[in-house]
């Protein structure tokens, strides 16, 4: 399993590989405060997570033989300022 971030020059660019390293990573985040939706990133299922009701990232799944291999996430705020997202309704959880 492989984690991409790309933060820009933010600072929150990060890769990990491993599922230890993957799931550290989403442990971490998961203490963030962040509210997270599911949406549609470029037509495939995926999700965007808010801060104070603005993105703070964007993330899309590459699954093979029903798992997730790849997880990327965007999350530079210039760009994600640029985005038109479709957020659906109901959270996908915290």
């Amino acid at each position: 399993m492989v984690l991409r971030a790309d933060g820009g020059l933010s600072g929150l660019s990060h890769y990990a590989r491993g599922a230890e390293a993957v799931a550290g990573q989403a442990a971490m985040w998961a203490r963030a405060g962040l509210t997270v939706r599911r949406a549609l990133v470029n037509g495939a299922a995926g999700l965007v997570s808010e801060r104070d009701g603005r993105p703070f990232s964007v993330g899309a799944f590459t699954i093979a033989a029903g798992r997730i291999v790849e997880l990327d996430f965007l999350v530079d705020p210039e760009r994600l300022a640029r985005l038109d997202l479709t957020v659906l309704e109901g959270q996908a959880g915290r």
